[in-house]
């Protein structure tokens, strides 16, 4: 299993592939606690991604509660290597198509 620094930086590094131009900002987990560990910036739209290392990885407090308000405003998700293929997906709708 990989780290999830590790993951954090093959998630950025494909966030940045994926979208030409991105910005792909890291929250600072001391200010707001649970919100999500990254934010991209696509354009006029945005979206926020909270990384773990795995599906069996534990929410922190406030964490499901950040990423369900974000995703009623925009585009927001828990991403792990179980489900990064459907995000990326999900993302491709959300930033590309969303008008």
């Amino acid at each position: 299993m990989p780290r999830e620094s590790k993951f954090q930086s093959d998630v950025i590094r494909r966030l940045k592939s994926e979208f030409p131009g991105c910005l792909v900002l890291k929250n600072d987990p001391t200010y707001i606690q649970g919100i999500p560990d990254l934010s991209i910036l696509f354009e006029n739209r945005w979206a926020t991604l909270e990384v773990k290392r795995s599906h069996a990885e534990p929410y922190r407090p406030n964490q499901e509660y950040y990423v369900d308000l974000m995703r009623s405003m925009s585009y927001s998700d828990f991403i792990f290597p179980e489900n990064e293929e459907r995000v990326f997906d999900e993302l491709q709708v959300a930033l590309y198509h969303r008008r």
